[in-house]
């Protein structure tokens, strides 16, 4: 009766976690993407496939998937009929294979399976529909229980534990599948529409979210909004970002981004360039505080030959390298006086003149800066012309710190980990539960640069596939999040770690202390000890 009640809670948590990603996420790539992670989490899956079909071309392929490399992921293309996914496509029909070893459909046409133990290999695979038509598949890699050998396969429709373990995710996958099928309908639009206009870049997927009762007078209302293709965001704060940039990209007006330091300030210029009219001419980056006072001048403005010494030549500088498009500059704070005056030459009269030049030369530049500095302290302080202020601060724009957008967070960490399990050939399959707690909880004062270093360093770190918790840096060890103190003793930083590593074997063997005390090389009976030591309730773990 406690594993029944166990196994209801955990396909409602599953559930409720997909049905609030769906509801709140507009960007259908991520909705996909997160479901996957979701059922991993809750579901132990290795591997998870959503693929679609192309009516026009007849062709199944993965568009979203967990566990895979991308190359994995574009070696899966099927035919109706073809495999097992061509199979689901073609009947409608649920296919359970309870032992890929033993079923010639099973094409892995990824091969993604080549280093598993294939006898133990579950692969269930479910179709998608959008009313009566099948429209795709979503499909998950589940491992058996390896202590019961060949013959528990041979005999699994005999079992009846096995055969209700498998229906279990058979109907959990099933719920899945129908809460995702229009986000699966409006990618596979998309998909079509991109096969035969590659050229373009389709924005199917993005639609508004349609409002539910209640919304009218709701704070939480979000209309629809064109996402910047290189800036992850879901949360209030980050749609009116988005809509600030499309607003001001319009324009040709100067814009100043103002933020604390690794929100993305060039993220956001780069975004309100390549969305303006500008986008085909030259974006031009320049750090204003990157290099010593006596070269900026010469870098933006350039000089002539002989202008001082070591000037060989006469040098173009970066206000005319932009012409015709966008210049920005970052930390425009630093800048010296006699810069700034220049500066607010060239946004007034859009003319200036080279170091050591006497002739004026004329450009047509956007200006975007950029500053995590109090502009105006620095103004009181004799730091920063107030005419320069006033001209720059025409359109303000301010990126929100990433503690302002803590349901971001995700999202951003599992970017960064594909990102880096590609840069550094690693496989990681998920973040821990002990991790995510950790990062949710976390003040992030680095905002998103920081948490980028962080998860870098957890991907290289990680040598199970898996980041856990002692993989974050020590400033993520917070009282709250790893249930030790900050001033802990060795021996407490320790115990933190061998219980997560404890539990993470208990969710990966669903409860199995035996299998989990296996997987961490103890005996049965320091397993027991383990587990009363720090109070662990396996059963939980249990389906």
């Amino acid at each position: 009766m406690l594993i029944a009640q166990e196994e209801d809670h955990s396909s409602i948590s599953l559930l409720a976690e997909v049905s609030r990603t769906i509801t709140n996420e507009d960007d259908i790539n991520k909705v996909l993407r997160l479901v996957l992670f979701i059922m991993s989490e809750h579901m132990d899956m290795l591997r998870g496939m959503i693929t679609i079909l192309n009516r026009d071309t007849r062709e199944i392929v993965i568009n979203e998937s967990f566990g895979l490399t991308g190359k994995e992921k574009e070696r899966g293309r099927y035919r109706i009929g073809e495999g097992i996914i061509g199979q689901v496509v073609k009947t409608g029909k649920t296919v359970i294979v309870p032992s890929i070893h033993n079923e010639p459909l099973f094409l892995d046409r990824t091969r993604s399976r080549s280093r598993s133990k294939k006898e133990d290999l579950c692969f269930i695979c479910i179709p998608i529909k959008a009313g009566t038509e099948i429209i795709g598949t979503l499909s998950a890699d589940h491992q058996l229980d390896p202590l019961s050998g060949e013959e528990h396969v041979k005999k699994h429709k005999a079992d009846k534990g096995q055969q209700d373990m498998l229906q279990h995710y058979v109907d959990q996958l099933s719920i899945i599948a129908a809460m995702i099928s229009q986000a699966v309908r409006l990618r596979q639009l998309a998909h079509e529409e991109s096969v035969k206009n590659p050229q373009e870049i389709k924005t199917a997927e993005k639609a508004p979210r349609q409002k539910r009762a209640g919304d009218e007078h709701s704070d939480e209302t979000i209309t629809d909004v064109e996402r910047p293709a290189n800036i992850i965001g879901n949360t209030k704060p980050m749609i009116s970002l988005f809509k600030m940039i499309e607003k001001i990209a319009k324009t040709n007006a100067t814009t100043l981004i103002l933020g604390e330091s690794g929100v993305g300030k060039e993220l956001v210029a780069s975004a309100i360039h390549f969305k303006s009219h500008r986008s085909g001419n030259t974006f031009i980056k320049f750090n204003c505080a990157a290099l010593p006072e006596s070269i900026v001048e010469s870098e933006l403005f350039g000089h002539e030959k002989g202008a001082f010494t070591g000037a060989s030549a006469t040098r173009q500088g970066r206000f005319e390298l932009a012409h015709k498009g966008t210049i920005f500059l970052d930390e425009v704070g630093e800048m010296s006086l006699p810069v700034q005056a220049k500066l607010l030459r060239i946004i007034q009269e859009k003319e200036f003149e080279r170091v050591g030049g006497s002739k004026t030369i004329k450009v047509d530049v956007r200006v975007i800066a950029a500053t995590n500095r109090n502009l105006e302290e620095l103004i009181r302080e004799g730091l920063f012309r107030e005419d320069l202020y006033y001209r720059l601060n025409i359109f303000p724009i301010t990126v929100p710190p990433l503690r302002e957008r803590k349901t971001d967070i995700l999202l951003l960490a599992d970017y960064f980990v594909e990102k880096y399990n590609a840069a550094n050939q690693k496989g990681i399959r998920r973040i821990s539960t002990t991790a995510i707690d950790m990062l949710m909880r976390y003040h992030w004062p680095g905002n998103v640069r920081e948490l980028q270093n962080c998860m870098e360093r957890a991907v290289i770190l990680s040598e199970d596939n898996v980041i856990h918790g002692y993989h974050l840096p020590p400033t993520l060890q917070t009282a709250e999040s790893s249930g030790t103190p900050y001033t802990g003793s060795l021996q407490q930083k320790l115990d933190a770690i061998e219980k997560e590593m404890i539990m993470e074997a208990l969710k990966r063997t669903k409860g199995n202390m035996s299998r989990a005390a296996i997987q961490l090389g103890l005996s049965d009976r320091i397993m027991g000890l383990r587990i009363k030591k720090f109070d662990i309730e396996y059963r939980k773990f249990r389906l």
